[in-house]
C-alpha cells in the first residue's frame, strides 16, 4: 500500500528548505523526473524490487494505485509531499499541469526485467442467494 507523507520542511527569511531522507528502504540509485507530459499518462506497471518515492516539485498531478486490494487515487501538488510506493503498487501518473515536474526516487537502478506490466485482476465478490 502507498504511502503519503510530509516532507520536514524549514521555512526562513531566506527560502524554504524540505529533506528526503529515511523515508524508503535501501540506497537511493536512480532518480528522474517527468515534465511536460500534461496530455499523456505514464507508468502503468508495478515492479518485482523497486521502490519508488514520488514528489511534484511544481504543478499537480494525479496517481492511481492498485496494490492487489486496494484502488486508491492521489493528487501531487506540493513538493512538500512524498508518495512512496512499494514494488507490488500498480501505478498510473496522469492529469499532470502544463507546470507540472514529478520527480522518482528510486532504490534500484533501471532494469527492465524488474517492471510488471500487466495490471491486477480484480475480482467481483459473487453473491450468493
Amino acid at each position: 500500500m502507498p504511502t503519503l507523507l510530509q516532507l520536514d520542511t524549514f521555512n526562513s527569511d531566506s527560502g524554504n528548505l524540505t529533506v528526503f531522507e529515511k523515508v524508503m528502504p535501501g540506497t537511493i540509485k536512480r532518480v528522474f523526473y517527468i515534465y511536460g507530459a500534461s496530455e499523456m499518462s505514464r507508468g502503468g506497471h508495478r515492479h518485482h524490487t523497486a521502490w519508488n518515492a514520488l514528489i511534484c516539485l511544481h504543478g499537480s498531478c494525479h496517481i492511481y494505485n492498485n496494490d492487489g486490494i486496494l484502488e486508491e487515487h492521489y493528487t501531487l501538488n506540493s513538493p512538500t509531499t512524498c508518495l512512496i510506493l512499494e514494488p507490488k503498487d500498480w501505478h498510473v501518473m496522469d492529469s499532470f499541469s502544463e507546470d507540472a515536474i514529478l520527480l522518482v526516487l528510486s532504490n534500484e537502478y533501471y532494469d527492465r526485467a524488474d517492471y510488471i506490466d500487466e495490471p491486477y485482476l480484480m475480482h467481483k465478490q459473487e453473491l450468493s442467494v
